[in-house]
Order: C-alpha cells, then structure tokens, then sequence
C-alpha cells in the first residue's frame, strides 16, 4: 500500500452537478415526456444501476428547471434522502435536487468512485443533518477522506466488486424472463380466456368461461392478517426468522430480505401468524397492492394480508390475479380516508374467478418450475451480494493485494 494515498472526495472531483424539479403545475413540463428524470425514490441500498426512472419529463421541463440532463456512465449519489446510495446511470437521465452526479477527474477511476461512495455510505448518512428530512452539504462531502491507490490498483477492485455485480443484473434479467413468462400466459388464459390460441366460450350471464365460478379469496385459502410482537420485549427481536413489512416486499417474487428478524421466542408468541413456503403476501394498509410469495417460514406485520392456499394449484393462480389488485384494494380500503385501509374481512371477500380444477392445474405444472427457478436465482443473488460486501472494505483499504491478480481491465 505504499503507493496509496489519502485524499479528500473533493481532491478527486471535476465538478458536481446539481438537479431540479419542472413545474408540477405544468402539464407540458410532464405530460408524454421522454426524457427520464431520477430521484430517491427510484434509489435502493442495492441497487448501483439504473437504466429507467418511473418519472419522465419533456424537453421543455428539462429547459424551463434547474434540473440537468446527465449523461449514461456517471455516478449519481443522493444528498438529501436516501444519503449514500449511490449508482451509475445507464442512460442519459435527468436528476432532481436530491441527488448529485459526481464528476470524476483522471485521478480516479469512475467506477472505483462509485464503490467508494458505497463503502462510505452509513458514514456519509451518519454526516447528514436535519430534523425530519437529512441532507449533507456538499462541502462536507468534498471534504470525506477516502483510500486513493494508483490507476491500475482502482481498475483491479472496481472490476473484481462490477464482476459481483454483473453476475447479480445477469440474474435478475433470468428472473424477469421467467416472471414474463407465467404473466403473459396468465393474462392470455383467465383475462382474454384464450386457451392454446382458441377463445373459450363465455357465458352471458357470469362473463366468465362456461364452468368457471366466481369465488371468494377466502374459497382459496386461509386468510392471515399479520401482527407485531411486542417491540418492548427484547428477546423477541434479533432471531433468524424473517418479520415481513411492506418495504421488503417491493420488486420481489419472493421475500428473502427482510430489516427484522424474529427469535423463536417472539414468532412463537404468535403461532397462528406463521406462513409457509409459497403463501401469498398483499399490502392492504398505505401502499397496498406490494405483493410477494414467502420464501420459507416467516411473519409479517398487521399491514400486510397472506393466503395460506388450501391447494397448490392455486398459488401462482393467485400470485397472477395479486398483479391486478391494487385498483381493488384502493376502492374497498378507501371509505374516505386519506390512506388505504383493507381489513382482513374485506380481503377475504375479494371476489376472483375460478377457472376448473383442470386448467388450473395445468398452469401450475407449466410455470412451477419458473418459480422455482425464481427463488433458486434468488438466493444464488443473495449469496453474491454477501461474498461482494465482504470483499468490498477488504479491496478498499487494501487488505486484499490485487497487485499479482490476473485480472482483464
């Protein structure tokens, strides 16, 4: 490590790029636009690229704000929210005044800049300030000292950490072609009601196919309304079974991830809340419509509705007609009030149709092993995430030599 260095952010900076906001209270500055346009909430932990927003703005919110149009390839960090998340952006994309694109000068590798705002980001959050929304100047962040080995050194550790990551977006593309799959096929058989490119009869009276019945959710399992064990009681918390809240829900087919984890103690001071592999999650509370199959055993908090099926036939029916509840959800939970609230009464009289046992079936044989597949990937995803974490300050403080590492750059 002789030739490292200590440096400041700030020494290895060209220049940092600020962000705005267009008008919300103009349509053209919004409506039909094209241009991407990213903020926090498009940001995750683990998440150090992005190729899409869910906001789009036009050319004429780009030219009428202070925000900027940032081009593919930069390091994007967030300074106010969300503090260290960091990503590389792989489009050209504009950017709102909680984030920053760092540019970097040709003392540092850009890649390098973006694991090195990843080491630092639980260092760079506990720097923020402010009561209720933190944010960190940015002569503060300038000012962060950070390990600076020579160019090859820096190309070395940022390919061996993309390579991790690399390996994880390779898998989740695997994944969404597997999800597409069951999605197309779902919607093709129980919404158009074409099976193997024939329409199926309807019966006037019910709008379904002839044979098919419309049910309740609860006709499909046994309907389960999550509960909190007592936070006042330590020894409920710290465990290795997974609590389930909303947040952890978000983009997953299946929940591995969770920020609490139940003891025995706690999980079992609430046995009738346990769910099994392959139960069916739906928020109903606030954000309702998230909805995610359990991994393996775990609970969820009072926000969330599970089905525990009555047949294995239904479940990926099921995890289907979830994809088109949260309109549902919306309208039954809504009675007024600000936030969305479906009680357990209300989920388990949701109505769905049933197509016949046979068909029903049919589908679970075909994409059973999709879902497998899906969680099998999944927890590959879970176990490179670990080996990349564990390398991560190790490659960045040089405890790991990468000098005589044969590695393409």
């Amino acid at each position: 490590m002789s030739e490292w260095q200590e440096v400041r952010l700030g020494d290895v900076l060209d220049k940092i790029v600020g962000g705005g906001t267009p008008s919300k209270e103009n349509p053209s500055y919004w409506d039909g636009g094209d241009i991407f346009w990213c903020s926090v909430k498009d940001m995750s932990d683990d998440k150090f690229r992005i190729l899409q927003t869910k906001d789009t703005i036009t050319l004429d919110g780009l030219n009428n704000s202070s925000a900027n149009l940032i081009p593919k390839g930069t390091v994007i960090t967030a300074t106010r929210m969300g503090l260290g998340r960091a990503f590389i952006n792989e489009t050209d994309m504009a950017i709102n005044q909680d984030l920053k694109a760092l540019i970097p000068n040709s003392n540092i590798n850009n890649k390098y800049l973006l694991w090195t705002i990843i080491l630092y980001r639980n260092y760079i959050e506990m720097l923020g300030n402010g009561a209720t929304v933190k944010g960190i100047r940015l002569e503060t962040l300038k000012n962060i000292k950070i390990n600076l080995p020579p160019l090859p050194a820096q190309q070395k550790i940022a390919k061996i950490l993309s390579n991790y990551d690399d390996l994880i977006e390779n898998n989740l593309k695997r994944i969404k072609l597997l999800e597409e799959s069951a999605r197309l096929t779902y919607e093709e058989w129980f919404l158009r009601f074409r099976i193997d490119g024939k329409k199926l009869e309807i019966d006037s009276d019910t709008g379904l196919p002839f044979g098919w019945e419309c049910k309740l959710m609860k006709d499909f399992g046994e309907v389960v309304t999550g509960k909190t064990p007592s936070t006042d009681n330590e020894s409920y918390y710290g465990g290795d079974i997974p609590f389930v809240k909303t947040p952890s829900m978000h983009g997953n087919t299946y929940t591995l991830e969770t920020a609490d984890y139940l003891t025995n103690l706690g999980a079992n001071s609430q046995q009738n809340k346990f769910l099994s592999k392959n139960s069916l999650m739906v928020s109903c509370i606030g954000t309702a419509g998230v909805y995610s199959l359990v991994a393996g055993n775990c609970q969820t908090n009072q926000q969330i509705n599970s089905i525990r099926f009555y047949k294995d036939e239904y479940t990926f029916y099921i995890y289907g007609f979830a994809g088109h509840l949260t309109n549902v959800l919306d309208a039954i939970g809504s009675n007024g009030a600000t936030m969305t609230n479906v009680n357990k009464t209300k989920f388990e009289n949701i109505k769905a149709p049933m197509p016949s046992i046979d068909l029903l079936e049919r589908f679970h044989n075909t994409f059973n092993s999709n879902f497998e597949s899906i969680l099998n990937i999944m927890k590959q995803n879970q176990l490179l995430k670990e080996a990349r974490d564990i390398l991560l300050p190790r490659l960045m403080t040089g405890m790991i030599d990468t000098d005589d590492m044969d590695i393409a750059i």
